[in-house]
Formats: C-alpha cells, sequence, structure tokens
C-alpha cells in the first residue's frame, strides 16, 4: 500500500487539478468460487457466501490496489488482451441473463401463476446445480491474468506517473487542456479494465481538489479545514482512550504542526490513573490547549519544488526531536512539512547535539527520495553537527553518525540568539528554534526514572568559552578556534 506522504508529493506543477473515487470499491471485483467458500459465514438466517469481495477481509485493500495500479500501469493483462475479455465478458452476461428468465419461466410453470415464492434451502439447491456463465468465466484460468496473463502491450499506459490511494486518484496538469487530456486517457484505459468511477464523489479539472483528507490546490497543501475545526472544539478526554483518538487525529496531520512531538509527549505518557481524582493533569491541559492552538493555526505546506534549494530546520531537548523542512519563496522560508518524535529512553540520555544529529536523520529517511543527491542547508544551535559531518576522527556514537550522513551533502549554518538575520528569513507560521526553548519549561514530560550512567558529554564536545585567550593545541587538527 504506498504511503499518504509520497501520494501528496510531485504536485508542484500542476495549475489544475482532478480527483476520482472508484464507484462501489471492493464490490466491483467477483469472487471465485474458492474465495466464496473461504469468506462464507453462518448467522440466523443460515449460510451465506459473498460473490463479491467485501469490506473487512484481510487482504482485500491489497487486492484491489493491484487492480488499480496494473490498470494505471499496464503490467500485465489477459490472454488476448482486454478487448477480446471484454467481449467474453458481455457474451457471459448475455448468457446469464437468459438464463435468468428461463429460471423465471420455470418458477411459475411449478408453483403456479399465484405463487411466485421459494424457500432459501429450494433457491440455494438451484443455484447449485446451474452454474453461471458469467462465473464460469470468472475461474476460468483466463480470467487469472496475474498468473496466466500475459504483458499488456496498450498504447494507453503508464497513464501518468503517479500510484492511487486504493481507488482515490489524484492527479493534475500544467494547463486546462493538459489536465483534460490526462483525463481522457484514465478514463480510456478504466474503459478497457472495467473499472468504474463514482461521478457524484469525483471533482474534474479544478484549481482546488479534496484528497485523502487534504485540500490540494497550486498553493500547496492543506488540511481539510472541516476536520482541523472538529479537532479545535474537542474538550480534554477523560479517560486514556479518549486521549489516543485525540492523539490519532492529530497524528495523520502532524506534517502541519511544528514541534508536534515536543508539545504531544506529556500527551502521550499519561495512563488511566492520572484521570482519576487523585490524577494531575495540569501540565497535560496545558499541551492540549497548545496543540489545538496549533491545529487552528495550521500553515499551508508549500510543495516541494525541485528547483529550489532545501532548507533545515532542526530542534531537539531532553524529551522529544522537532525538525523543519523549507524552501524560500518571494524572499521568505517557507515550510513544506514538520516532522519529529518522541525520544526513546536511551536517547534521552545524549548530548544535545547527538539529539539534533538524530533529528536530521528522521527527516533524511522520511524525505529520501525528495532530498537524496540535493545540497541542504542545515541550521542548528551546535557546531557538532558539521564537526561530525567533516573530521576524520570519530569515537563512540560519533562513527555511526558521521557514517549515516556521509552519503549527503550538507551546509550546516550554526544559528544563535543574536543572529536576526535568521529570523528574519522565516515566514510567520514558523517558530524560531533558538527562542523555543525558554518557553518549554511549562509543558516538559514526568522524567522516566533516573538517568543511566554515561561519559559526560563535556568530556565527548569540548568546548572554549568564547573570552578564551590562551593557545590550542590540537593532534588531530579537530580543533579549530575559529568556531570554538
Amino acid at each position: 500500500m504506498p504511503l499518504v506522504d509520497y501520494l501528496l508529493t510531485d504536485l508542484e506543477a500542476y495549475l489544475w487539478f482532478c480527483s476520482l473515487d472508484g464507484a462501489s470499491g471492493f464490490w466491483a471485483i467477483m469472487m471465485t468460487l474458492r474465495a466464496r467458500k473461504i469468506s462464507a459465514y453462518v448467522c440466523a438466517l443460515g449460510h451465506f457466501e459473498w460473490l463479491r469481495m467485501p469490506f473487512g477481509l484481510n487482504n482485500a485493500p491489497m487486492i484491489y490496489q493491484r487492480m488499480i495500479d496494473n490498470a494505471l500501469w499496464g503490467f500485465v493483462q489477459p490472454k488476448g488482451g482486454w478487448q477480446h475479455y471484454a467481449t467474453l465478458m458481455r457474451a457471459a452476461e448475455d448468457r446469464a441473463h437468459q438464463l435468468h428468465d428461463a429460471s423465471n419461466e420455470l418458477l411459475l410453470t411449478e408453483f403456479g401463476p399465484e405463487s411466485t415464492s421459494r424457500t432459501k434451502f429450494q433457491a440455494d439447491r438451484a443455484a447449485s446445480t446451474v452454474t453461471d456463465p458469467v462465473t464460469e468465466l470468472v475461474n476460468s484460468p483466463i480470467a487469472d491474468m496475474f498468473s496466466n496473463g500475459e504483458t499488456d502491450e496498450s498504447a494507453l499506459v503508464p497513464v501518468f506517473d503517479r500510484r492511487s490511494f486504493v481507488d482515490d486518484i489524484c492527479f493534475g496538469g500544467s494547463t486546462f487542456d493538459d489536465c483534460l487530456a490526462t483525463l481522457d486517457r484514465l478514463l480510456s484505459r478504466f474503459e478497457e479494465c472495467r473499472i468504474s468511477v463514482s461521478f457524484t464523489k469525483s471533482i474534474f479539472v479544478q484549481s482546488r481538489v479534496d484528497f485523502l483528507s487534504h485540500e490540494v490546490s497550486r498553493e500547496g497543501i492543506r488540511a481539510d479545514p472541516k476536520k482541523l475545526t472538529a479537532i479545535t472544539e474537542l474538550s480534554f478526554p477523560t479517560s486514556k482512550k479518549g486521549m489516543q483518538s485525540f492523539l490519532g487525529a492529530l497524528n495523520y496531520y502532524s506534517r502541519f504542526i511544528q514541534d508536534y512531538a515536543v508539545y504531544g509527549a506529556t500527551l502521550y505518557q499519561l495512563k488511566d490513573a492520572d484521570f482519576g481524582s487523585d490524577g494531575e493533569l495540569t501540565t497535560a491541559r496545558r499541551c492540549f490547549e497548545t496543540l489545538k492552538q496549533k491545529v487552528a493555526d495550521a500553515p499551508i505546506l508549500r510543495h516541494f519544488d525541485r528547483t529550489k534549494e532545501v532548507h533545515v530546520m532542526v530542534f531537539a531537548n531532553e524529551w522529544a526531536l522537532s525538525t523543519t523542512l523549507m524552501q524560500e519563496h518571494e524572499g521568505l522560508l517557507h515550510p513544506v512539512r514538520f516532522s519529529g518524535r518522541v525520544l526513546k529512553d536511551a536517547e534521552m540520555n545524549y548530548h544535545p547535539a547527538e539529539k539534533e544529529v538524530l533529528a536530521l536523520l528522521l527527516l533524511l529517511k522520511q524525505c529520501y527520495t525528495q532530498l537524496a543527491g540535493r545540497t541542504l542547508h542545515v541550521y542548528t544551535r551546535f557546531s557538532t553537527l558539521d564537526w561530525i559531518h567533516r573530521t576524520k576522527s570519530l569515537f563512540g556514537r560519533a562513527i555511526q553518525f558521521s557514517v549515516l550522513l556521509s552519503p549527503w551533502h550538507l551546509k550546516v549554518q550554526r544559528v544563535s540568539e543574536k543572529d536576526t538575520a535568521f529570523a528574519q528569513l522565516l515566514q510567520s507560521t514558523i517558530t524560531n528554534f533558538v527562542t523555543l526553548e525558554d518557553s518549554l519549561a511549562l509543558v516538559a514530560p514526568p522524567t522516566k526514572g533516573s538517568p543511566t550512567v554515561r561519559m559526560d558529554p563535556a568530556l565527548l564536545y569540548a568546548r572554549l568559552p568564547r573570552d578564551y585567550q590562551g593557545l590550542v593545541v590540537s593532534f588531530d587538527g579537530s580543533a579549530n578556534t575559529a568556531k570554538y
């Protein structure tokens, strides 16, 4: 199954958009005789078997996704081609209608004109003795194109270089006519593959469309305003399960919330006992209200532009990581996405500079396809990141960090509290990480036990005071008086 983040990329070149939704969903796929027996169930009314693929089967989404992907990309086709298979299917449907009409006439003959009803046992016995022509075709080897098919040589594939999320398809064009041409190819391809599209649930050639609870436009990607409004109107949960539901809703839109993990760490640690009469929820309520305010102020994320430079702002504190991917538009750095996570127990003992390396590695993993091979401008509070990336004499965890960062071309810039030039580059919806640390004292989560025994970070990363006037002796060339 494709990831939602992957489907929301490569939309920067479009000015017009289409959003298509399949008709009937899983019910468009017919069940084979073997699949009918596997999915059968018994209830008070008797024994039933599914004739169409139902919702709820474990592999149903993958089967439907494979069918849509094959239609978009054209991997295989039934033997003889789609047109030949469609001709056979139409002939089988005609024979099935003829048999159905003949069965109704036989029913009138057996029971008379005044009685046209049969018991379920009689209907099941009649259905088991007469083989439906459509069922015969579906269970024949010619219908199993993924096992017995041939290479699809249709001139309509691939339709475009995008995937769908089950039956939700979003695409666009740089011009109105270009978008119409792509839509025409897609509908023609679906006609070949006998896939139906819901006209009422689809949006055709608009400047703004809804896709997977996101609003996609030429300006960027925005979270669904209706769902954000519903989240901001929620009251503080009264149970752990209610808090998990709230965090689950926010997690889907976490790419729009800066420092989501920083403020959500306290809420993730809540237990059932904390919601009792003796529970202390002052910090949790403060984090809850802060997150709701961030949801209300969720910005429009710009589309990732491969022609522009990439800027990354990393931040880490005692309990969480936070990164911001940015690109310059109209002289300001606008957000492309936010990411972050809560630190593990062992990672909480890392030096702050090491935590910022973890934050950078997290973003590089999530956005690998977009950032691979590009120069990244990284803004950090410590110059240690630049030292790890450049020096050849390392030890401890720094060796592992250096190996993971070695494929990337980084330009690290240390930002201090007095650096006003960087703050002026940020768009108004981005919080400067330099001034964030002082405001987090009231939202800190409770500590999980005492820290483990570890080497003093000052011994790992020695820094001289700014007013130091002595001489620096370096045996390996790692010390730099201009930075230290």
